[in-house]
């Protein structure tokens, strides 16, 4: 059961705020995620009410995104809020088992990296930070 959107319209604005293009449905997982034509990167954050999501994985986020190298698109999902759309996203997340925070890079339409939870757990924002960095510097330059 989801929780009250009120509770967790704070956790959704953190992303927001800096930018994140909130996909609330399977439709708009698709438009964005969908595309065979697809060009450029794109950063899927799987936001989470969890106390790693709001102590590590979003404000990792937001560090790594102050560099110079940064992915074209951003964008997010909520899950256990926006079911659908956390369902069809993790139909793009091929390979790996649900998991929420996460964080996944496409280029060109395609996933090139992915961030599990349990790489998340027990990090720091910087080190998440740091992580993310040399992703974009691998597969956004």
């Amino acid at each position: 059961m989801p929780y009250p959107e009120m509770m967790v319209a704070p956790m959704r604005e953190d992303l927001v705020r800096i930018g994140f293009e909130e996909l609330r449905s399977a439709d708009d997982v698709d438009r964005v995620l969908g595309d065979d034509d697809a060009e450029g990167t794109t950063l899927l954050v799987v936001n989470s009410v969890c106390g790693c999501a709001a102590g590590a994985a979003r404000p990792g986020v937001y560090l790594s995104l102050q560099g110079e190298t940064r992915p074209d698109q951003l964008t997010t999902v909520f899950a256990g809020q926006d079911l659908e759309a956390t369902e069809r996203a993790r139909e793009y997340i091929a390979g790996y088992p649900p998991s929420s925070p996460s964080i996944a890079l496409f280029r060109d339409g395609q996933l090139v990296w992915f961030l599990e939870r349990h790489r998340i757990e027990g990090s720091t924002p910087h080190q998440i930070a740091a992580t993310l960095q040399n992703a974009y510097l691998e597969h956004c330059g």
